[in-house]
């Protein structure tokens, strides 16, 4: 946006400038020009005095003699027209077109008095003319060459001059443009990026108070605004994760009576609904649990987005993530063998660190772990660390049906589940949690259809040279 504003800026900038100075280089050249006419028409008028005596006098050697002199000085031709003789100076020849035609006009009792305004970079004289005489009769005429070349070279150095102050004024005034909407764009800028951080990690830092008057009461109102969506949030978060907490304890009440009430009962019938009520029981405790994992993931996904929060977070540390996937490997071991499931560790390819918290890595491998067994049962599942351009990955994969391509974007929603599983116990959650723990430790989870068929689960993390995870 900088750049486009100093784009008009400057343009405009360059029309105030070449406006400006084209304005102040006409009117130089017209008072050059109106000066050098000044002078030479009181020559011409002089000269033309002096003829008038010579023609009276009939003598014209005076006259011959400061016309030489006029044209040593000046560089100037004259050419005189009497009625018996022409006399000229300075190499000026009744011969050279504009000569005749100036003396000509003159002989019409028309003067021609008047300059051609003076161009910086132009060349070659001009000519005025004028008759004299008695106001009845003409008695010869006058013309005068001005050389323009002492008037060009002076506009010359008021151009340069001009130039000059043109190129320091548009640069003034474009630094000035640049400081200005700094000064405007900055709370702009600072504002953009609050927006994206409270889309992110729903919570951002106070703006400053900078800027115009308009756009320090737009940070103070998005400040306030953020405050309150902050804590919409936290508060949302606090009341799940209460909630669920509090479920708890009636529901385990409520398993107790069961529990009793199941050994009160005698009939083949009667023992089969409750055992039904005991399975939805077992269900909602599921989904209880899950939720309040799901709580503190999100909890933790939102701390881990905040580059202060992350970075002091405690049980964050440069860890070895072999051992963790071995000891969760060892866990669904058993599990896997019950579902038919060939369960694979490979070694490390080389010695890898992440910067990570080792209980969120060991429950998200267990929850990646948990849903290759559950859901491609009799499958080969291979858990692998690999590098990345940025530090290491930890990859579980398994050649099950897997998922198609569409649903891969969806597996992370929270209580979606595939329709193909829908008679598979579950709620849904694993994923989005997985996703979570991933972002509050400053990975992410990326889930791929494996070649042929199955499903890829990575987890990338950062290494501990890489500023990523900060």
């Amino acid at each position: 946006m900088k750049v486009r504003v100093l784009g008009i800026l400057s343009l405009l900038v360059v029309i105030i400038v070449v406006t400006v100075s084209s304005v102040i280089l006409t009117s130089a050249s017209r008072e050059l020009t109106q000066e050098l006419q000044i002078n030479r028409v009181a020559a011409l008028n002089r000269f033309a005095q002096l003829a008038s005596d010579a023609a009276q006098d009939n003598n014209t050697s005076q006259l011959q003699r400061e016309m030489d002199r006029y044209s040593e000085l000046y560089g100037e031709g004259i050419l005189i027209r009497l009625q018996e003789v022409t006399i000229n100076s300075g190499g000026l020849s009744e011969d050279q077109p504009e000569a005749r035609d100036a003396l000509n006009r003159a002989s019409l009792n028309l003067s021609d008095t008047t300059l051609n305004p003076i161009r910086a970079f132009g060349s070659g004289t001009d000519i005025i003319s004028r008759s004299f005489g008695t106001a009845s009769q003409v008695l010869g005429e006058v013309v005068l060459e001005v050389d323009l070349d002492a008037a060009r070279q002076k506009l010359r150095e008021r151009w340069l001059v001009v130039v000059l102050a043109a190129v320091a004024l548009g640069a003034l005034l474009l630094l000035a443009a640049s400081r200005i909407t700094g000064w405007v764009l900055r709370p702009v800028h600072r504002l953009s990026k609050a927006v994206h951080e409270l889309e992110t990690t729903g919570k951002t830092s106070q703006l400053p108070e900078a800027g115009p008057p308009e756009l320090r009461e737009l940070s103070r109102s998005f400040t306030a605004m953020a405050g309150t969506v902050t804590e919409s949030m936290e508060s949302q978060r606090r009341l799940i994760a209460d909630t669920s907490h509090q479920l708890r304890n009636p529901v385990g009440a409520l398993r107790l009576r069961i529990d009793l009430l199941q050994l009160a009962l005698r009939s083949a019938p009667e023992k089969e609904a409750a055992a039904g009520v005991v399975a939805e029981l077992e269900r909602v405790e599921e989904m209880l649990d899950g939720v309040l994992k799901l709580a503190t993931a999100e909890h933790r996904a939102f701390e881990g987005s905040s580059r202060v929060e992350h970075t002091e977070h405690k049980r964050l540390a440069v860890i070895d993530p072999y051992p963790v996937l071995q000891g969760e490997v060892e866990r669904a071991t058993p599990a896997a063998h019950r579902a038919g499931s060939e369960l694979t560790l490979k070694g490390p390819a080389s010695e890898s660190h992440i910067v990570c918290d080792p209980d969120e890595l060991a429950h998200m491998v267990g929850e990646l772990l948990t849903n290759a067994i559950k859901y491609a049962p009799g499958s080969r599942i291979t858990v692998a660390t690999q590098q990345t351009s940025g530090g290491t990955a930890v990859v579980i994969s398994d050649d099950g049906p897997g998922l198609p391509a569409e649903q891969l974007a969806e597996s992370t929603t929270r209580f979606w589940r595939a329709p193909q599983h829908n008679k598979i116990p579950g709620n849904g959650l694993g994923m989005t949690i997985v996703e979570r723990l991933a972002q509050a430790n400053g990975g992410r989870l990326i889930l791929q259809t494996r070649e042929a068929h199955g499903l890829v689960a990575r987890l990338e993390f950062a290494g501990p040279g890489d500023g990523s995870h900060v």
